[in-house]
């Protein structure tokens, strides 16, 4: 039977427990939109630091899978790191702020280095971010099917003050045998590119091509060709 919100809250209170999720496999799913620390970073955590890991109530929040939260690192044994939760939870109400917590430096998926530190921290890998967005078949993002047939546009969907704006970019999955009518009938999303390539990143090599390119998958090859007038 499910409690109401306001008993489950208050038995999570006396009689939940926490989880400290693993990052790692997160990261290897959705390489294109969700970075770690490097090793060097995740090395120079000490006392002072900020870190940022993702902790997820037992039983389960109704409303959160999993909440991000910082910690204050207080203390530091090899591998293991010890702090106190540093902000308020949305719903574990197990876990109240200032609440000690141990976990590994590989939980760790975000640093907010010290002001105070006495060595400087070592610089952050530099990454490209793929947040601009792009039209695809439902299909590409479930895995369902392949990118198969890629044009860029000028684009549209840009709306004043996006931070992310349309990168003009539309990404149809595999139609070998479909009619018009059934791939016309095809869901499309208007999503991030990371998001696209987190499921097929194939034509990653295309992606700064300019407005008017086309590509159409050789299924021969596997390869993308550009698509003839």
């Amino acid at each position: 039977m499910k409690l109401p919100k306001a008993a489950d809250r208050l038995w999570r209170k006396y009689f939940g427990r926490i989880e400290i999720d693993d990052p790692r496999p997160i990261a290897e799913e959705a390489p294109y939109t969700f970075y770690l620390p490097s090793e060097n970073e995740l090395l120079a955590i000490a006392p002072g630091d900020l870190v940022k890991v993702i902790i997820r109530s037992v039983p389960p929040s109704a409303e959160w899978g999993a909440e991000r939260m910082w910690v204050m690192i207080i203390g530091v044994d090899g591998e293991t790191l010890s702090g106190e939760l540093n902000n308020i939870p949305s719903d574990i109400p197990q876990l109240p702020v200032g609440s000690p917590l141990e976990f590994r430096r590989s939980d760790v998926i975000d640093i907010d280095w010290s002001e105070g530190r006495t060595t400087p921290p070592p610089p952050s890998p530099i990454h490209r971010d793929y947040w601009e967005r792009c039209f695809v078949d439902h299909c590409v993002l479930s895995g369902e099917s392949p990118v198969d047939y890629l044009y860029r546009e000028e684009p549209d969907m840009a709306q004043p003050g996006d931070k992310y704006p349309d990168s003009g970019w539309r990404i149809r999955g595999d139609y070998r045998g479909l009619t018009d009518a059934e791939i016309n009938a095809r869901r499309m999303e208007y999503v991030a590119l990371g998001l696209v390539l987190n499921a097929d990143d194939s034509w990653l090599h295309l992606i700064d091509e300019p407005i008017g390119a086309r590509f159409i998958r050789d299924f021969k090859t596997g390869g993308f060709v550009p698509e003839s007038p």
